[in-house]
């Protein structure tokens, strides 16, 4: 530890494809790398959570291009292979980017939500039935992986002779997220890691037990800006749906409903659950947070406009501090 933080745990920058064009996104990735940051997260999705945040670029073409501007490990942060793309086309597109990061990539996988994964119109499965989905998905994507001919007949997915000719000579590693106790147990069978969002060290502490001591990352978000009250006001507008409790993320279906949602959800709480401004020690407060709850990675996000004073900020301010 030094000054209560762990000198291990790697910092990374969370790339929001929800809320900036790719343009800003390739410009954030250089940024990064140049401000210190360690590595990577990028979102997949097929819509925003809501209007307000406008994108939604698709992360494969966003990962390729990523490859070409910094030499950064990549994480998806993270992707249903179950649903709205086949598992063995995740496994195509995931080999393909591992291959042009030269091995610098994990496929972060997870049970997914409504909101990207009901748009082809089929209903969307309880969460008993997501999770054998994943879990088969995971398995048919580490058996493709070998670069063999693969043909599969399972519960829910059926592939006939193929092979994946592009994929690192060791393959990318699969990080499970999980919220849940269902999906925990899922995470330390089959992950080579696991994925959160919040600094609960009782989740963090079951998984490294279950799962023999493999490592856990996390994302988190802020809201630079010249002082709280503004960050507080661009997070309110453009993320209120993280304020959603239980469940609804997982089950609304479109970016309105989110909307509708989030009409419940007050500026106040936004401000109490919310790391805004440019006090160094606010942001160092939530890094601290997270590594006590035990993650050994934590990738951080910006929302609002202010995305490069942000990663500069973080580069002289915070991460020198982090040893």
């Amino acid at each position: 530890m030094r000054n209560g933080y762990r000198a291990d745990m790697r910092i990374g920058y969370f790339l929001s494809t929800e809320e900036y064009a790719p343009a800003d996104l390739l410009a954030q990735a250089r940024a990064a790398e140049a401000a210190g940051f360690e590595a990577l997260w990028i979102s997949d999705h097929f819509h925003p959570w809501n209007n307000e945040q406008g994108n939604s670029p698709l992360v494969w073409s966003m990962i390729g291009a990523i490859s070409q501007v910094c030499d950064l490990h990549v994480t998806t942060g993270v992707t249903c292979p179950t649903v709205r793309v086949h598992p063995a086309i995740v496994a195509q597109a995931a080999g393909t980017c591992a291959e042009l990061l030269d091995g610098r990539f994990t496929l972060g996988v997870g049970t997914g939500e409504a909101l990207n994964e009901s748009i082809l119109g089929g209903a969307w499965p309880a969460l008993d039935v997501r999770l054998e989905m994943l879990e088969e998905a995971v398995g048919l994507i580490r058996e493709l992986w070998r670069g063999e001919v693969v043909s599969h007949r399972g519960r829910h997915y059926e592939v006939e002779h193929a092979r994946i000719y592009n994929v690192p000579s060791t393959p990318p590693e699969i990080f499970v997220s999980a919220f849940g106790p269902k999906a925990l147990d899922l995470a330390s069978r089959i992950g080579d890691g696991y994925i959160g969002t919040s600094p609960d060290a009782h989740l963090v502490a079951e998984f490294k037990q279950r799962s023999g001591g493999r490592p856990a990352q996390a994302g988190a978000k802020v809201a630079f800006a010249p002082t709280q009250e503004e960050g507080w006001e661009h997070a309110h507008r453009l993320w209120p749906n993280a304020g959603l409790p239980g469940e609804l993320a997982q089950v609304l279906p479109t970016p309105e409903h989110f909307e509708q949602a989030t009409e419940l959800v007050t500026l106040e709480s936004t401000r109490e659950a919310v790391v805004a401004g440019n006090d160094p020690d606010h942001h160092l407060e939530q890094i601290r947070s997270y590594a006590e709850a035990g993650y050994d990675e934590l990738y951080l996000a910006n929302m609002g406009p202010y995305f490069l004073d942000m990663i500069d900020f973080y580069g002289r301010e915070v991460l020198p501090q982090l040893g």
